[in-house]
């Protein structure tokens, strides 16, 4: 496995281990539900990144165009969740539009995602 995947294999359970945190946290925190929809985000792309990880590493999608999908969705999240979770627990935001900026590179991210399996991968047989 490349550095690369690696990266997003830990980065993806760095996302699964702060959603748990942030869905607890939601639980006892005022303002729970930005920290909800945050932690819903985090567990919802985990597994998404492990995924891309996956198939990057077994070939069956374009590898560049995978790793830029996986990284994009990371730096969506960092943005969403960042924000949300600041407002939440801080109540500031990260920057002025960190969330819906946050919201439109996610979509890149996935649509990036689609593209790497059009690209296919090295091991593309069909």
């Amino acid at each position: 496995m490349s550095f690369s995947e690696r990266t997003l294999v830990v980065l993806a359970a760095a996302a699964g281990l702060l959603g748990i945190a942030l869905a607890a946290g939601a639980a006892h925190v005022t303002g729970g539900t930005n920290l909800d929809t945050a932690a819903r985000f985090l567990l919802a792309h985990a597994p998404a990144l492990l995924a891309i990880a996956a198939l990057v590493e077994r070939g069956a999608i374009g590898p560049r165009m995978g790793r830029l999908a996986g990284f994009t969705l990371l730096i969506g999240l960092a943005l969403f969740c960042g924000d949300l979770s600041l407002r939440a627990l801080r109540g500031e935001a990260l920057f002025r539009l960190a969330a819906p900026t946050g919201g439109v590179v996610l979509m890149i991210g996935w649509a990036l995602v689609g593209l790497a399996a059009l690209a296919g991968g090295a091991r593309n047989t069909a």
